[in-house]
């Protein structure tokens, strides 16, 4: 914590911005927003108000900064294009979504999935907000599946695999193992393959 905050010669404290944002991410991820008081924010970096309310507008400013630094589930949908079939691609999701919420040196769960599901009307505005960022990823996971799906049967399946991701999170929040999630994973493989859905372009075996 001592690194963080440095004082200028003659001039008022200057902190480290990115790790700011880092030490309100892991707040913000473990707590939820509504869990994390200004008084935390401020103690946990090491600044006074006056500076956060500076550096990012509100309490709220640095919760979305912190929702744009945080790479968990997110960085599960990279080159899911490259596999070999859907199938596999339905997979690869889950087992990356898997190791991002079960994590050991992280928070567990996935801070968007998870987020102000829940919240007091003053922070209604914020919960859309985050509800846009679930759609934004329910988009990416479509677009990542059309390779083998038409449209409108990618849309459908990131639909049940958004709705999985999110389960898969809260499982995780609630102490379920890695192990546990993965024998969800494979029973949701199971039924993807099952619904035999119509190959597109590339098709799957």
């Amino acid at each position: 914590m001592d690194k963080l905050v440095k004082k200028r010669r003659g001039g008022p404290r200057t902190f480290d911005r990115d790790q700011a944002i880092d030490i309100a991410m892991r707040l913000f991820w473990r707590h939820g927003y509504e869990g994390v008081s200004l008084n935390d924010l401020t103690a946990a970096i090491g600044i006074a108000p006056p500076s956060l309310y500076a550096a990012f507008g509100s309490k709220a400013g640095l919760y979305r900064e912190a929702l744009d630094r945080y790479s968990g589930l997110p960085r599960a949908l990279s080159n899911l294009g490259e596999t070999a079939n859907l199938y596999e691609a339905v997979e690869t999701l889950l087992d990356r979504a898997i190791d991002a919420v079960t994590d050991p040196d992280e928070e567990r769960g996935c801070m968007i999935s998870s987020g102000m599901i829940q919240c007091g009307e003053a922070h209604a505005a914020l919960a859309r907000e985050l509800a846009e960022r679930r759609s934004m990823m329910r988009d990416t996971i479509a677009l990542k599946l059309e390779p083998w799906l038409d449209r409108n049967h990618a849309a459908s399946l990131s639909r049940y695999l958004v709705t999985i991701l999110q389960g898969l999170s809260v499982q995780a929040r609630d102490g379920a193992s890695r192990e546990d999630l993965k024998q969800i994973a494979s029973e949701v493989v199971a039924g993807v393959k099952a619904r035999n859905l119509p190959d597109y372009k590339r098709g799957a075996p």
